[in-house]
């Protein structure tokens, strides 16, 4: 059995892990964040919310506002 690689992420000063190769989409899924209620920031860049699949998750810092 292949063993899954994690990667830690830093999301609103808290320290998580996900898969490798997961991307924005997936992290929103398992945060259980309502998607019309965040506004999402990857290395100092707003994140079109309708292009999450498109951002794979590396060893990062990244911002999760919740209004």
């Amino acid at each position: 059995m292949k063993k899954i690689k994690k990667i830690k992420i830093q999301v609103n000063g808290k320290i998580s892990q996900i898969k490798d190769e997961s991307n924005l989409q997936e992290l929103v899924n398992k945060l259980k964040i309502p998607i019309k209620k965040i506004a999402i920031e990857l290395n100092q860049e707003i994140v079109d919310k309708n292009k999450l699949k498109k951002y794979k998750l590396k060893e990062n810092r990244l911002s999760i506002v919740i209004r």
